[in-house]
């Protein structure tokens, strides 16, 4: 039954509904114009859950997901039923497709390029990027970074020469308290590039046990360990500070 005195002269011309399937999980957001025949608005569906339109049945839900109706007539127009803002249309699959197969990715057919093939291509990013002459593409721009980061690299080096393990220090990093410590690694290390400082703090105010990765650095216990870069590290005379942690409950 079509219940086309539902509709008012005021009623806007489109409506905003969720999608949902009998073949999919998820639930897609659309909005339609209600001037759709139930066919047309069957062929929109194709490209939301995967069902060919002639395999569809359509029903109507409220958006407290109540059941309201079928929307069997293909010449009927979108509005001539009683659709709302926020209202679910339920697809049902009749076409004998399984349960997830239009989310199962691993079952499509993929295309691969080899690397000859596509930089072949006259039309692919990386000839535009190449004719433009943007980021790796960019032979002058590429040696001022390679240039920046080598001297960043050196000052780092630099600031690390001059800490020695077993030296007091205090880390000082803007926003964050000062922590002190012991200076127990000094050097590259695997988890990211440039040379760290390697610290065993006085109180648990650290990451680590002095291992990254799975690889140990130095030892301590959990949470005592932490690396900072040299520049926030300064070597002197700092006594062990009494945090008041130990009597916490």
């Amino acid at each position: 039954m079509i219940l086309s005195g539902a509709l008012g002269a005021a009623s806007p011309a489109t409506v905003s509904v969720s999608i949902s399937s009998s073949l999919n999980s998820f639930r897609a957001q659309k909005r339609y114009g209600r001037g759709l025949t139930i066919a047309e608005f069957k062929c929109k569906l194709e490209l939301v859950v995967g069902s060919p339109a002639s395999c569809m049945d359509l029903e109507l839900y409220t958006s407290d997901d109540k059941f309201v109706m079928k929307l069997d007539s293909d010449e009927a127009l979108l509005g001539s039923y009683p659709i709302d803002d926020g209202c679910r249309i339920h697809v049902i699959d009749r076409s004998g497709a399984r349960v997830g197969e239009y989310e199962d990715v691993s079952r499509v057919e993929k295309y691969e390029m080899s690397a000859t093939d596509y930089e072949k291509r006259p039309d692919s990013v990386r000839s535009f990027l190449k004719r433009s002459k943007v980021g790796k593409f960019n032979e002058e721009e590429m040696l001022k970074k390679e240039a920046e980061q080598e001297q960043k690299l050196a000052e780092e080096k630099d600031l690390a020469e001059a800490i020695s393990v077993g030296a007091r220090c205090e880390v000082r990093v803007s926003g964050q308290p000062n922590k002190r410590g012991t200076v127990m690694f000094v050097g590259l290390a695997e988890f990211k590039p440039g040379y760290w400082i390697g610290i065993k703090y006085d109180e648990p105010l650290g990451k680590n046990d002095g291992s990254v990765n799975g690889k140990q650095y130095f030892e301590c216990q959990p949470k005592y360990g932490a690396f900072v870069k040299p520049q926030y590290v300064t070597v002197g005379d700092f006594p062990e500070e009494d945090y008041g942690l130990d009597d916490e409950m």
